[in-house]
């Protein structure tokens, strides 16, 4: 769920950096981004049937994970130190919650 919220973000990315010339790439990263969202929503959904609201939604902080992930893979974004620590704290934060259930 996590992983496919991160990948509608980055088509949503890539979609605003089309330009105006490329109308049908714009719309083709639009549709494939919303794809992406809806699909980790559905499954979002199926998640809170079958466990606690109180761990799902936090869990969800791990999006931040791969979104840092696909910014360096895929866009060459720099990473910084301060960024990876945040991203890792949650990641630590999401290990006590799935440790306390």
């Amino acid at each position: 769920m996590t992983l496919l919220g991160s990948f509608g973000g980055f088509f949503l990315k890539k979609a605003s950096s089309s330009g105006k010339s490329r109308i049908p790439q714009l719309f083709i990263f639009l549709m494939i981004g919303g794809v992406f969202y809806l699909i980790g929503s559905i499954i979002n959904i199926y998640l809170l049937k079958k466990l606690p609201y109180t761990i799902v939604f936090p869990l969800t902080s791990v999006t931040y994970f791969w979104t840092i992930l696909i910014s360096r893979l895929l866009l060459n974004e720099k990473i910084t130190n301060k960024k990876l620590l945040g991203v890792v704290l949650i990641l630590i934060g999401c290990i006590f919650l799935s440790l306390n259930r």
